[in-house]
């Protein structure tokens, strides 16, 4: 029989505890929300199998050859994954309050936006965030040769080992726009998955896929590196409405990388 731990352990375990939900309570608001974001349960020990979802077959049965398209990882876990796209604005005040929060998130990157500040998205990487491909250009692919989809896609793959270190296995196509060139393209370029999404937030809505207009476990959310110049709010306050809304319906915001 394994004997209990310390009476003096626990008491330092449960103090460590404290401490950690103080920092959350106080992190929750000092960015304006009136509830602690919900910490996701540890990853699954077996990863979901990911199976491209009805609806997104390219030429029927063929789709297995090529990496996943989906919308939403299965999981019965209440937990969502929150996707920011292209890398427009490049709000400091944003990585402060993720790294505050302790908010996981994935980036789909475009190099044309991108390359005006890698250093802002190294800082990003530094906090545990994975970098990934979003095309060089951010060009509506199926209007491109196979040619053309694959200097996209590899193009981006290679700007972003070489400014990053780590060549990215995930892909999102531009508008979530793709066809078969793209996913042939994507796969020769190293590409495992591609995630697109189930529901999108704005800094002042959201915006759904399904019928119910809600969102489910394992629901891919993406948002956009954007500001002012293009919403009614920056991206603190897309975070803020993001959170307030899965938190209030009782959900955590999983690493989409620890479910794949």
């Amino acid at each position: 029989m394994l004997e209990a731990p310390p009476a003096r352990a626990l008491d330092a375990y449960a103090s460590e505890l404290r401490r950690s939900y103080a920092a959350r309570v106080a992190a929750a608001k000092r960015w304006g929300l009136a509830q602690v974001p919900l910490l996701p349960p540890a990853p699954p020990a077996r990863k979901p199998e990911l199976r491209t979802r009805e609806g997104f077959e390219v030429d029927g049965h063929r789709a297995r050859r090529f990496p996943p398209v989906f919308t939403t990882v299965p999981t019965r876990q209440k937990v969502v994954f929150l996707t920011i796209d292209d890398g427009a604005e490049k709000d400091p005040a944003f990585l402060r309050m993720m790294s505050e929060l302790n908010v996981p998130y994935t980036a789909f990157l475009s190099d044309y936006l991108v390359k005006d500040d890698y250093g802002y998205f190294k800082r990003m990487q530094d906090g545990g965030v994975t970098l990934n491909n979003h095309t060089l250009r951010h060009r509506f692919l199926p209007g491109l040769s196979y040619k053309a989809q694959k200097r996209e896609i590899c193009g981006m793959q290679k700007i972003i080992e070489k400014r990053y270190g780590k060549r990215p296995t995930l892909f999102r196509p531009p508008y979530g726009d793709y066809d078969r060139d793209t996913l042939r393209a994507a796969k020769s370029c190293g590409i495992k998955a591609v995630p697109l999404w189930n529901a999108e937030v704005f800094a002042d809505r959201w915006e759904y896929r399904e019928w119910d207009r809600d969102i489910h476990p394992g629901d891919i959310v993406l948002s956009h590196f954007r500001g002012k110049d293009h919403w009614d709010g920056t991206m603190p306050d897309m975070v803020r409405h993001f959170l307030k809304l899965v938190t209030a319906k009782g959900y955590a915001v999983a690493r989409l990388e620890d479910y794949l």
